[in-house]
């Protein structure tokens, strides 16, 4: 099986997007969980480019790593300098990286408009700066700027470029789609003229401007690339790079490459919401792969299908990327989906029971009032058990009234609620104030039920969405509420719907406090421990 090495430019071009700013904690952070899921390469930043890449090499310097190879990333000399005067050569070493990356031009047009000289000078400029870094480096690479541009408008002076590279000690030439315009068939085409003409070990480096970086780096891999470079989430300037997250197991499960275990393709997942994390993004549901959404199910054929054998519509086992089957409960589901959630909850039930149908019923019934139980999976747990009659009842509920009153047109309002509940025949009323309403009633339900439940005090509110369901009614239209609620445990969601937001929030408040009171608390009993 051949080794296809993995180079991650997260920490560099990564870094580079539209709204994501990585600290040097992070960054160091970043590079240890790549280490930790067997990358070869992390490519750190450009040395002298800004103080935070200064402060990151210079840190990293002191960390250790078991696998993956710290590269400092520059480019080749400015034109007309030695490349021994060159500052920009001369930070790439004071990095004191075992690896340096540079780039340089094979686009005949960037040589003449953006480096203002001549061609013979570019190649000089190539082949000087990896000489020199070869002296005192103990692996450089080669990348090759909007090689794919430059060689379908000069393909002799792009080889000659590699060329250059290649006779002056490259380790690595990486041919870069820069610009990320270039087909897969033309990727392919041009990369297996290359494998004919050069020596050295080639690399891919892609961009997604035409929504083809894992493409492109795979069509390169099958004409005979052995690095393909990229970011984790696809994170990038513009469209973003190669999406190194899907590159992984297209090249491990679909096409047969090495490139990590299987015990570090089952750390994927929690690899990619790591870095979303980190750079403040929500992470997105429907990625391939990692994903939440990437093996949930909903249609009830579906459903039925993948109870029988999960490959009718699961094109992996998600558990090799650290993923797993979700089975969504909706107006389109089937008894099929009512009696996997019940299993997945740890309930008894058979289809054939007339329990199953009055569920999917209900749960149609309410979907058309417009709850929805996708992401409130909490919800329909309590549904499902009250149907079956397994629903505790902690506390009664008396009543509440909130109050919202602005004092001054310069301050904010304040909001204040008042609940009354009954625990075990005692009645308890208690008040708190709030940003908002709905954040007042949620602090004086709490400080109402915390007397007879201490356990609530460890219970967050992580998110609240609120979605108008009909535009056309204007102030009048119904809304739904949905919650994320969790403990240093889980997580789960919860929904609420009415013409009234703070009703809507209150259906949605008491589910999550009922669901952590029963279910999270049995949950949490019944998992072994560690």
């Amino acid at each position: 099986m051949s080794v296809i090495k993995l180079y991650d430019t997260t920490l560099r071009d990564g870094s580079q997007a539209e709204d994501i700013t990585f600290t040097v904690e992070d960054k160091i952070r970043i590079a240890h969980k790549l280490d930790e899921n067997g990358f070869h390469y992390i490519e750190g930043g450009w040395p002298g480019s800004n103080p935070k890449d200064v402060d990151f090499f210079e840190k990293i310097k002191h960390a250790k790593f078991e696998r993956a190879k710290i590269v400092a990333f520059g480019s080749t000399r400015s034109p007309r300098k030695k490349a021994e005067q060159d500052p920009n050569l001369n930070q790439l070493l004071k990095a004191g990286t075992e690896v340096v990356t540079i780039f340089g031009k094979s686009w005949d047009m960037h040589v003449r408009q953006a480096l203002e000289t001549d061609l013979d000078e570019n190649l000089r400029m190539v082949a000087e700066s990896i000489a020199f870094l070869k002296k005192n480096v103990g692996e450089v690479m080669f990348d090759a700027e909007h090689f794919f541009d430059g060689y379908k408008k000069n393909p002799e002076y792009a080889i000659k470029v590699l060329k250059e590279a290649e006779n002056a000690g490259a380790d690595w030439i990486v041919l870069c789609d820069t610009n990320g315009g270039s087909m897969p068939w033309e990727v392919h085409s041009i990369f297996e003229t290359v494998v004919g003409q050069v020596r050295a070990p080639l690399g891919i480096h892609t961009h997604n401007d035409s929504e083809l970086g894992v493409a492109n780096a795979l069509a390169a891999v099958k004409a005979g690339a052995r690095q393909v470079q990229g970011t984790i989430n696809g994170i990038g300037e513009r469209c973003g790079n190669c999406n190194l997250v899907s590159v992984v197991p297209n090249l491990k499960l679909k096409m047969g490459f090495d490139c990590l275990d299987d015990k570090q393709m089952k750390k994927l997942k929690d690899l990619s919401a790591f870095v979303d994390e980190l750079a403040n993004r929500s992470h997105w549901n429907h990625q391939p792969y990692v994903g939440k959404s990437a093996f949930a199910h909903k249609g009830g054929v579906h459903v039925s299908a993948i109870r029988k054998n999960r490959e009718t519509y699961e094109h992996i086992d998600p558990e090799l990327v650290g993923n797993q089957t979700r089975i969504l409960v909706s107006d389109l589901s089937g008894k099929s989906n009512i009696v996997y959630k019940a299993q997945e909850f740890g309930l008894d039930i058979d289809s054939a029971d007339p329990k199953v149908q009055e569920l999917l019923e209900e749960l149609k019934r309410a979907e058309r009032l417009g709850f929805q139980y996708e992401g409130a999976e909490g919800s329909f747990e309590l549904i499902m058990r009250e149907a079956l009659g397994q629903r505790e009842e902690h506390f009664e509920f008396v009543g509440f009234r909130v109050i919202v009153e602005k004092r001054k047109e310069d301050e904010a309002p304040i909001a204040e609620a008042t609940v009354k509940v009954k625990v075990n025949g005692v009645q308890e009323v208690t008040a708190a104030e709030g940003d908002g309403p709905v954040n007042a009633l949620d602090k004086a339900l709490r400080k109402a039920l915390t007397r007879f439940y201490p356990e609530l005090e460890e219970m967050s509110l992580y998110d609240y969405k609120v979605r108008i369901l009909d535009e056309s009614k204007g102030t009048s239209a119904k809304i739904r509420v949905l919650l994320e609620s969790g403990d240093s445990h889980a997580k789960w969601g919860t929904v609420g719907v009415s013409e009234d937001i703070i009703e809507a929030s209150w259906q949605a408040l008491i589910d999550a406090i009922v669901y952590k009171l029963g279910v999270a608390s049995r949950h949490q009993q019944n998992t072994p421990a560690v």
